[in-house]
């Protein structure tokens, strides 16, 4: 019985190269070799949207065939094939000539936010602040600080760079209304965004002083930008302010 299921599972990955399980009907072997096909077909085509408009259906189908034939997953959950499909376009695809240079950065970021639709956690608590920069504030579990080499937010069919340019920063995050959005940042951004990853003890007049010596820029410019920077992030709920040192964290039961 083994030897049977391993054998049907070899020709369902590659029915093209690998002869057809014996003892099947022809018309049953088609039934599942297409039923396979469009399952995962259809899930990698929902998590990659954008990607998948940048290819003929032909170049389309040979790279999904690519990812059955080759890629094992580790996984046997379905909204985890994307996460399986970026792994194999990093780890195991040889780029073809069809292939667009951004393609593993434009795939990072479509997973992202797939990532970020289906996460448990929720976002932070609003909390009405009137001082900001005198709050202890923290990144939220659901906003991630990315940067590429290619503008991946705006790629798509009548838009596709050829050469990397500056890095490209960006804050993707679920919001209250759980929508997944993005905002474009820079790199004194991304590391406050860095700096408040954990934080539970430094205010926010306390990171921006120290990344004003980091930068090498007078504080009180920084402070002055930094309070409105602080309060739409907190507003966008990328940030939040962090409980109490040594507070229980309540759990529903």
């Amino acid at each position: 019985m083994r030897d049977s299921q391993l054998a049907m599972a070899r020709f369902l990955r590659d029915p093209d190269h690998t002869a057809a399980p014996p003892g099947v009907e022809q018309r049953r072997l088609n039934i599942y070799r297409d039923l396979v096909y469009n399952n995962i077909d259809g899930f990698i085509r929902s998590g990659f949207p954008v990607l998948c408009s940048l290819y003929t259906a032909a170049d389309w189908g040979e790279l999904v065939r690519a990812f059955l034939r080759r890629h094992r997953c580790q996984t046997p959950y379905f909204l985890e094939i994307s996460q399986e499909f970026l792994q194999f376009l990093l780890r195991e695809h040889n780029p073809r000539d069809c292939d667009p240079p951004f393609m593993t950065e434009l795939a990072h970021y479509e997973w992202v936010e797939l990532a970020l639709d289906v996460a448990a956690e929720q976002p932070p608590e609003p909390v009405p602040v009137e001082d900001v920069l005198a709050q202890v504030l923290r990144l939220s579990p659901l906003a991630w600080s990315l940067c590429y080499q290619f503008p991946v937010h705006r790629v798509g069919p009548r838009f596709r760079p050829v050469q990397p340019g500056q890095p490209t920063y960006l804050v993707v995050y679920r919001d209250r209304a759980d929508a997944v959005r993005f905002m474009e940042a820079n790199a004194a951004t991304a590391r406050l965004l860095e700096l408040l990853r954990d934080n539970d003890c430094a205010t926010g007049a306390q990171l921006l002083a120290g990344l004003a010596d980091e930068m090498d820029v007078p504080a009180d410019t920084l402070l002055a930008h930094g309070d409105d920077q602080l309060r739409d992030l907190l507003q966008r709920s990328v940030v939040g302010v962090a409980p109490p040192a040594g507070s229980a964290v309540q759990k529903l039961p």
